[in-house]
């Protein structure tokens, strides 16, 4: 079978995205190729998401994903967002994690849970045997407070060469955002490298029950 076109588009996802300073800043650098240094400040990124339809996919199909991994030093874009480095990618859909894959992304089988009761949304990250190993709860709000727009960069490698592709996106985030609680349910995963310290320290983050994107646009050698 074919693998679809790039790039990609994704309209209206739900999203929980979010950084934080993690516990063990070497554990988390030593996911990292040569040629990759972390940011300064050490921050590592997580995107709990579901695609509920078929209809919002250009050819993928619905789908959900968790994404995590670091920032890097010296790759941030013109707005001074940094560039990314995906340690972890699991994802539901048999088709995309093909054209991932082909991409360098270290794509593997899982799904993830995005539930919202009242205020609290609770994401929950599940591998390819449905074990339990990330779940995030935050506290949002009703209304949309803003519209983001722009491109995130992220590297990957293919055949040992770092890539970079740049990655469109528009999302209504809510107007409200605090980050309550990120455990790494199962010590023996190697997610369990970019557990947050504690207290918990959030850099970044946010809850849009409309994201869109391309997947991915631009990407080439770094």
């Amino acid at each position: 079978m074919a693998l679809p076109l790039a790039p990609q588009l994704i309209v209206n996802s739900r999203m929980l995205y979010f950084c934080w300073v993690p516990e063990d800043p070497a554990a988390a650098a030593a996911l990292l190729p040569d040629g990759l240094t972390p940011a300064e400040n050490q921050a590592i990124f997580i995107n709990q998401y579901v695609v509920d339809s078929d209809e919002q996919t250009s050819h993928f199909g619905a789908y959900s994903l968790t994404y995590a991994g670091l920032d890097l030093a010296g790759l941030d874009l013109e707005d001074g967002t940094p560039g990314r480095w995906w340690s972890h990618y699991l994802n539901s859909n048999a088709v995309m994690r093909d054209y991932a894959a082909k991409r360098g992304v270290p794509a593997v089988p899982g799904r993830t849970t995005l539930d919202l009761a009242g205020d609290t949304v609770t994401a929950t990250t599940y591998d390819g045997d449905d074990r339990a190993i990330i779940r995030s709860r935050a506290r949002v709000g009703g209304g949309i407070g803003e519209t983001a727009r722009g491109h995130l960069r992220y590297i990957t490698a293919v055949d040992g060469r770092l890539m970079s592709g740049n990655y469109a996106y528009v999302g209504e985030l809510s107007d409200g955002f605090e980050l309550l609680s990120l455990e790494f349910l199962a010590p023996e995963h190697s997610c369990h490298a970019l557990r947050p310290a504690s207290p918990l320290e959030v850099t970044f983050g946010f809850y849009a029950p409309r994201s869109s994107f391309c997947y991915p646009g631009g990407d080439g050698p770094l």
